[in-house]
């Protein structure tokens, strides 16, 4: 079946000399792997390697067979070009993380237009503002929502949250946990969308550490996650 759809690139792989495997997910299917022939040896065809870099967005005219193979693309172009996420070094290296971390999330070949905007809306934020030490935080959290395991908000004076349980506690479990120092901050990222966080500032150690947790916390919840090879990269930009 031939689609029309919009997608977001989340990995591109060589594959043999001249071809490519890039994992998308898309506004119609969900997520969709595909199999690019002669790619990278063509100057003149109409697919490009440059389409596909990790979080680009576009628009693809495909071949669905939906049967879990490799699916084929017939064009491409790009929506919403970006101005800065593949330039700046700092957001390059954020979108690499994010990337990976969405590429060991999002399994499921079915649509969820609610996911897709989300990711949409979010990528094209970080394009625009320099406001960013803390964008990585708040997105997973917020991606938490799509995936359904945001974490439980709780009323009064809890001081630990259980990463196991997803939920805030009033004494410690052998459970993982963000505690001490930390909660805080991890409060404060709860309910609030991007352009909030202009009025949030967090420690570069904690920020590490929190980071940590939530990648822990994705651990936890998501049937064969792997944590992201990135993150060590992502940590020297910040240092």
């Amino acid at each position: 079946m031939q689609v029309t759809t919009k997608a977001i690139v989340l990995s591109s792989l060589k594959y043999g000399d001249t071809s490519l495997i890039v994992k998308a997910f898309t506004q119609t299917d969900g997520l969709k792997s595909y199999l690019l022939k002669g790619v990278l040896a063509s100057k003149k065809g109409k697919l490009k390697a440059a389409y596909f870099l990790p979080l680009t967005q576009l628009e693809l005219t495909a071949t669905h067979k939906n049967k879990g193979t490799l699916e084929t693309i017939r064009e491409v172009k790009v929506l919403n070009p970006y101005k800065s996420l593949h330039t700046n070094i700092v957001k390059n290296s954020l979108v690499l993380f994010l990337a990976e971390m969405l590429g060991n999330s999002i399994q499921e070949e079915q649509q969820d237009a609610s996911l897709y905007n989300y990711l949409e809306y979010s990528m094209q934020w970080l394009d625009s503002n320099e406001t960013i030490a803390n964008f990585h935080l708040l997105f997973l959290l917020n991606l938490t929502k799509f995936l359904g395991f945001y974490p439980e908000e709780s009323e009064g004076i809890n001081s630990y949250f259980d990463l196991q349980e997803g939920q805030f506690v009033a004494s410690p479990t052998l459970n993982p946990l963000i505690e001490n120092e930390n909660v805080a901050s991890f409060k404060r990222l709860l309910g609030i969308n991007f352009d909030a966080l202009k009025g949030i500032k967090i420690a570069k150690g904690i920020r590490e550490s929190l980071l940590k947790s939530v990648i822990l916390y994705f651990e936890l919840h998501l049937h064969g996650f792997r944590k992201p090879k990135s993150l060590a990269v992502l940590n020297a930009v910040f240092d």
